[in-house]
């Protein structure tokens, strides 16, 4: 058990278990009486939080949602701020990263099932490669306003930013880029599939 005394190893854990906390399931519990995991698609993330909650409340719906999405965001940048000025090496930030990511998606506080795993992974990125999030925001942005598919503007966001980190640093391993990216890709398979079937539902 020595290597528990491992800085790295420490942040590691801690990465995984901050970034498991399900804000999305836990806010609309406790302002919106609803279990998110029980309705509309089962994620624990924003889009979900906005999608049930609206049936009820749609004011509330846009709070839920804006501080779902922002606190799914930061959970694993706070982590990641912590080891930067404790001097960790990059390689560790970004097994930080990935940890974090991986948490929100397979949390350890809901069997390990979670939510798509974008704010976590768009947080972590914003502060690992911020010039290739703002594109793949603006990417996302776009998309979120034209075509109204969370999952479209999710994924073309997500190809964006792995696309545009080869060109701006190309010089970096990109090995965890792509494990987040195949991350965020398996948990939106569902959607996909639902797009394919043309049963993917727009948010209004």
């Amino acid at each position: 058990m020595d290597f528990l005394f491992n800085t790295n190893v420490q942040f590691f854990i801690a990465a995984y278990l901050v970034g498991g906390i399900p804000f999305g399931l836990l806010l609309a519990k406790k302002f919106a009486g609803v279990d998110i995991k029980a309705s509309g698609s089962g994620s624990i993330g924003a889009t979900n939080v906005l999608r049930v909650v609206k049936e009820t409340n749609p004011v509330l719906a846009k709070k839920l949602g804006g501080a779902t999405l922002a606190l799914d965001a930061i959970k694993g940048v706070l982590v990641l701020l912590v080891a930067y000025f404790l001097g960790l090496s990059e390689a560790t930030l970004w097994g930080i990263a990935v940890l974090a990511v991986i948490g929100h998606c397979f949390s350890p506080y809901l069997n390990f099932e979670g939510g798509k795993g974008i704010a976590t992974g768009m947080g972590v990125m914003m502060f690992m490669l911020p010039y290739e999030t703002i594109i793949a925001l603006v990417v996302w942005a776009i998309g979120a306003k034209t075509i109204k598919i969370s999952s479209i503007s999710s994924l073309t966001g997500l190809a964006a930013l792995i696309i545009s980190s080869f060109y701006i640093h190309p010089e970096i391993a990109h090995a965890p880029i792509l494990f987040i990216g195949f991350i965020l890709f398996y948990k939106h398979i569902p959607n996909i599939i639902r797009l394919i079937q043309g049963q993917e539902k727009r948010v209004v």
